[in-house]
């Protein structure tokens, strides 16, 4: 079992940036995958980032790639999205989640993961 815990959401001013954490507890392995997905009021959940527990691989939405960094600290158990050059279309509730599934695809569907946190409201005003 994982928990996670996000936090770093707020009101920014298009054009901002705002960095998300996500910390887990519990047991991970290099194995996870640990993932962004976002929703808006109204619309489905979308998947913004995605990064592997161990080694550097990760996996962008079209929407965000140049502006969202995804990174990790293995030593914190903590994951980041770091996000850029904000846009109002970015406003959504922010989750971080864990795909526990043994697979070397980094997938972008919500429901292949596991764990999810509480989310954390990102509000970009123009």
């Amino acid at each position: 079992q994982v928990q996670l815990v996000e936090s770093g959401g707020g009101l920014v001013q298009a054009g901002g940036s705002l960095r998300l954490s996500c910390a887990a507890s519990g047991r991970t392995y290099s194995s996870y995958v640990m993932g962004w997905f976002r929703q808006a009021p109204g619309k489905e959940r979308e998947f913004v980032a995605a990064i592997r527990w161990g080694g550097s691989s990760t996996n962008y939405a079209t929407s965000v790639k140049g502006r969202f960094t995804i990174s990790r600290d293995n030593a914190k158990n903590t994951v980041y999205l770091q996000m850029n050059s904000l846009k109002p279309e970015d406003t959504a509730v922010y989750y971080c989640a864990v795909d526990k599934s043994i697979t070397p695809l980094i997938v972008a569907t919500a429901k292949a993961y596991d764990y999810w946190g509480q989310g954390t409201q990102v509000t970009v005003s123009s």
